[in-house]
């Protein structure tokens, strides 16, 4: 299936793309908010494996509804070293099926569903990953790339 383009602006205001990793594996990974206690662990996770994913040429982009402004707090106290992208309108966390009807705390609501994308080079969705636990999600999918790089 072939993965949606996408461009929304990273946490410096700076205009990022889908397209632009063309020939790339990429992560793309859908999360709740920023600073919050799974979205941390979560962001942390994958900034401790940035130079294993990036040894086998992978790109990590997190998105979320929150603000560039947000998101430049959230790396700051956190010392994250991945690129998160704000999607305010919800039209790409649509677009890949992570907003909507959602179970928190027994209770049925409407947000974000956390959930990993794995975009193979040729723009396809290789793998994904729906209503993802934050802990230990970044390693499983490392070890799920490794199996498919």
């Amino acid at each position: 299936m072939k993965a949606k383009n996408f461009s929304l602006n990273n946490q410096e205001g700076k205009k990022i793309s889908l397209k632009y990793f063309k020939g790339k594996w990429i992560v793309v990974y859908f999360y709740p908010k920023d600073d919050t206690p799974g979205c941390t662990t979560e962001a942390i996770a994958f900034t401790s494996l940035k130079n294993d994913f990036e040894k086998i040429g992978v790109v990590i982009l997190g998105i979320s509804l929150d603000s560039e402004d947000s998101h430049c707090k959230f790396i700051d106290k956190h010392n994250l070293e991945i690129t998160l992208l704000s999607d305010p309108d919800k039209k790409t966390l649509k677009d890949y099926g992570a907003y909507g009807k959602k179970m928190l705390y027994g209770k049925e609501v409407e947000g974000v569903i956390r959930s990993t994308f794995l975009i193979n080079p040729e723009g396809e969705i290789a793998f994904s990953w729906r209503n993802v636990k934050a802990e230990g999600h970044a390693q499983e999918v490392l070890s799920k790339l490794k199996e498919l790089v």
